[in-house]
């Protein structure tokens, strides 16, 4: 009886063991996501958990302020930023998983005004953008550290006409932040990608910068070794840089590379 019951006992640790491992294996991966990623990344992520895998959570904000996070120590599993230098930046901290990286999109850079408010502002070298931003100021994503804010700054920079708005430009914390302050007609003005104003109803696009005016807008994705669910987030990560995945984005504006 007392066998019996030793037996018994070391089968039930044995269980309560195995469920928390099964429970992990099932948990979604956790990505930390640049902003402009919000609508197409969460119908992707929804589309991985209809085929019957743990629905990955899905954490967004300004790719620098990822990174800092990332380097921190910050348990996740994925990252998907909005440009390669802050994917460089955590890759050189020796955060990312070898092999694991791969620049699946890409995006372009639009000037959008409030929909009640539209002007005619072709896009050019030195063009009147300042004059055209009457008292009002230029809502841009932070151009000292946001991949939107940079190319941005870059793009006005090279078509000569940074100095006319540097010192009127409304620093958002993101692209996101930066597409809100025009739809709330806080800036006459904004600089964000086509993939925000696609999905706003209250901005339009009233030009798109030349390709040759900024960097390539690449959106690179990779595994870090600090994730929780190594298993799940490779099996994601393949998925978005699969046919099927890049297509979701597509959707949204964005091009597959």
């Amino acid at each position: 009886m007392i066998q019996l019951l030793v037996r018994l006992l070391a089968a039930i640790a044995c269980l309560g063991a195995s469920v928390p491992s099964a429970m992990a294996q099932q948990r979604g991966p956790l990505v930390l996501a640049a902003a402009s990623l919000q609508e197409s990344l969460t119908d992707a992520a929804d589309a991985w958990a209809a085929q019957g895998n743990p629905r990955p959570v899905l954490s967004f904000a300004a790719s620098s302020a990822l990174a800092r996070q990332i380097a921190s120590g910050a348990p996740a599993d994925l990252f998907i930023s909005a440009d390669e230098p802050w994917m460089n930046d955590v890759q050189k901290r020796g955060l990312v998983r070898p092999g694991s990286r791969v620049s699946f999109l890409a995006n372009r850079l639009v000037l959008v005004a409030p929909r009640a408010r539209p002007i005619r502002l072709p896009i050019a070298r030195g063009f009147p953008i300042a004059k055209a931003l009457g008292g009002g100021r230029l809502a841009m994503a932070d151009p000292d550290t946001v991949p939107a804010g940079r190319y941005g700054r870059t793009a006005l920079t090279s078509l000569g006409v940074w100095p006319q708005v540097a010192d009127r430009v409304a620093r958002a914390e993101n692209v996101r932040a930066a597409l809100a302050l025009v739809e709330r007609g806080e800036a006459p003005l904004g600089i964000v990608y086509t993939t925000d104003a696609r999905v706003s109803r209250t901005a339009i696009v009233i030009g798109t910068f030349p390709a040759n005016s900024h960097p390539p807008i690449t959106y690179p994705v990779a595994a870090l070794k600090a994730g929780r669910n190594p298993a799940t987030a490779e099996a994601f990560r393949r998925f978005l840089i699969s046919r099927a995945g890049r297509a979701i984005f597509v959707r949204y504006g964005f091009a597959a590379r």
